[in-house]
């Protein structure tokens, strides 16, 4: 074998995993936004809502974020006007309603981020056979987390089409 055709067919076995990864069909997926998506979760996170606790703390959120804005008004309104002792004491009321505030809201945030974190653990076999599917009936080669991707154009992502799945899915009796 002449050395340029040695050359020649190593140059061609090189640029052919090249050419198959060109081919490739490569999607994007946000699993956690398919499965938050669904009618079931959107139904088990307005359960969570509608519970006690959470309207409770709900109220107090809607509270004290009204009578710190409206705090914050009188202040800037008023704040040529006011003492040093004045504007201290304002100034001590609005970061304690913050503090408030942010206490209240990281109670609504958990209550929400539990409930998302069980919904993810269940819903985790359906989604893995809700890909299986789609992977297969698309023909995909690669299938990406976007979490994960620094840019994908719209038409690679399959999230809707996991929603919908899962929302037949669950929609179809056990």
């Amino acid at each position: 074998m002449s050395r340029l055709l040695k050359v020649a067919l190593v140059a061609f076995a090189l640029y052919l995993p090249a050419l198959t990864w060109a081919e490739a069909k490569v999607a994007v997926v946000d699993v956690q936004g398919a499965i938050l998506n669904t009618d079931f979760a959107q139904q088990r996170i307005s359960e969570v809502r509608d519970q006690g606790d959470y309207k409770k703390n709900k109220a107090e959120y809607d509270r004290l974020k009204s009578e710190g804005e409206a705090l914050l008004k009188t202040y800037q309104k008023d704040a040529a006007i006011m003492s040093a002792e004045q504007k201290a004491a304002s100034q001590q009321k609005l970061t304690s309603m913050q503090e408030d505030l942010d206490h209240v809201t990281g109670k609504l945030q958990q209550a929400e981020q539990v409930a998302g974190q069980a919904l993810l653990q269940e819903m985790a076999p359906k989604v893995q056979e809700v890909l299986r599917e789609i992977i297969e009936a698309d023909g995909i080669d690669v299938l990406l987390q976007r979490q994960s991707v620094i840019h994908a154009e719209p038409e690679y992502s399959i999230t809707v089409k996991v929603t919908d799945k899962l929302n037949q899915q669950m929609a179809q009796p056990q």
